[in-house]
């Protein structure tokens, strides 16, 4: 049976620490970036997939990298999400 997927998110003020997060997140652990978003006032996001462990994992890391180099606005991780929810965008992966 396979691992159920998960998805990561990471909010952060500014492309150059979500730059900063992404890479270490990927870096971390086995995870799929699906992509990114600009939400506005220089908020960004950026969505990751992967088995539950790793999307945790990948997200603790980005949200360190990031918090050295600027401000995190939010991380968020949701295990096992139900498949409706791949109705609010492509990233959903």
């Amino acid at each position: 049976m396979a691992a159920k997927k998960a998805i990561g998110m990471i909010e952060c003020k500014g492309l150059i620490c979500l730059m900063e997060a992404s890479d270490a997140a990927l870096k971390s652990a086995d995870v799929t970036m699906n992509g990114w978003e600009k939400i506005g006032s220089g908020i960004v996001i950026a969505f990751f997939t992967g088995d539950v462990a790793a999307v945790k994992a990948a997200i603790e890391a980005g949200a360190d990298a990031a918090g050295a180099i600027g401000e995190v606005v939010a991380v968020q991780v949701i295990p096992r999400p139900h498949e409706d929810l791949s109705k609010l965008g492509s990233w959903i992966g």
